[in-house]
């Protein structure tokens, strides 16, 4: 089977040259037409953008850059640089789902994030989230679903109206 009759067959956009020789980015920026990888990023974008805007601009309840910093390097022991790529990520990666550009690469940002949210607060404090008040903190459920909307999107791109179907 030529990559062509694949790409069609996986209802990818329309490329002008066959896959093998696309281009890395339009490979990254490639989508299905299908409204999947819509809903996905517009899902995933409105439950990560309060944690970003909490984060950056205080919003929601948030401390803010300069007490979001403090907390990542002081008490988690976070270096700055890190912290505040955290902290952008989390408040730019949102956006870029909205707008369809640059799926893939926000969605692995948000992935990188949860991963790392796990593997330094979360895994401590078991599976489950702390619904009920009674645990000393939060657990890792709600982050696998982020990661498997992650997921989602590494694997189909944007969908339907992104601008990286425009773009690809």
């Amino acid at each position: 089977m030529s990559t062509t009759a694949f790409a069609s067959t996986r209802n990818l956009t329309s490329q002008s040259m066959p896959e093998e020789r696309a281009s890395p980015l339009g490979r990254a920026l490639s989508t299905t037409a299908g409204w999947e990888g819509t809903l996905a990023r517009l899902v995933l974008a409105v439950v990560m953008f309060p944690h970003g805007a909490q984060k950056l601009l205080g919003w929601f309840g948030g401390h803010g850059l300069s007490g979001t910093l403090g907390f990542f390097s002081e008490k988690l022991g976070m270096p700055k640089p890190l912290a505040l790529s955290v902290i952008l990520i989390e408040f730019g990666a949102p956006l870029l789902l909205v707008l369809g550009l640059w799926t893939r690469f926000a969605a692995l940002g948000i992935a990188a994030i949860m991963i790392g949210a796990i593997a330094t607060v979360h895994a401590s404090q078991g599976f489950f989230m702390n619904w009920s008040g009674t645990q000393p903190g939060e657990g890792y459920e709600y982050h696998l679903l982020v990661l498997g909307l992650v997921a989602v999107l590494v694997l189909i791109g944007g969908g339907r109206l992104s601008l990286d179907r425009r773009l690809s």
